[in-house]
């Protein structure tokens, strides 16, 4: 019964079992110092890396962008996924693949072998609005 009211709500939400959910984030890593080491050939291939990774995780890369210094990537991941398990991998395997593959590149910037800050921005996202999800929850039908 609740599966068939959550799913007349919203037909773009995602079911595993007895889960039904959807889950998006908007994460940003930052490169080590913020040096703008990433051209375009670069930002295309963390793309491709964070996909393949994405993939493996059973995670979907809905959107991937960037700059010089910095990624955006919004992901949507099952419950039972642990958002900094998953980031820890990103960042592993993107550091020592764009390292490798772009080693005379990536000396100019680093010394160390490096990419990433240690820090990263981890946000929910999508949905509806808080305001509308407090209004729904304090007006909810309680028995007396």
């Amino acid at each position: 019964m609740l599966f068939r009211l959550v799913l007349q709500i919203n037909k773009f939400m995602r079911s595993h079992f007895h889960c039904v959910y959807k889950l998006k984030y908007h994460l940003v890593l930052v490169t080590k110092y913020r040096n703008k080491c990433f051209t375009g050939e670069i930002l295309n291939r963390l793309e491709a890396i964070f996909r393949e990774q994405c993939s493996k995780w059973d995670v979907e890369l809905l959107q991937f962008g960037g700059e010089g210094d910095h990624v955006h990537l919004m992901l949507g991941m099952h419950p039972n996924i642990e958002p900094a398990k998953l980031i820890n991998s990103l960042k592993t395997v993107s550091s020592r693949l764009i390292r490798k593959e772009y080693a005379e590149h990536m000396a100019k910037y680093y010394w160390k072998p490096t990419l990433w800050s240690r820090a990263y921005c981890l946000i929910t996202a999508g949905g509806a609005p808080l305001e509308v999800l407090e209004e729904y929850i304090k007006n909810q039908d309680r028995p007396t």
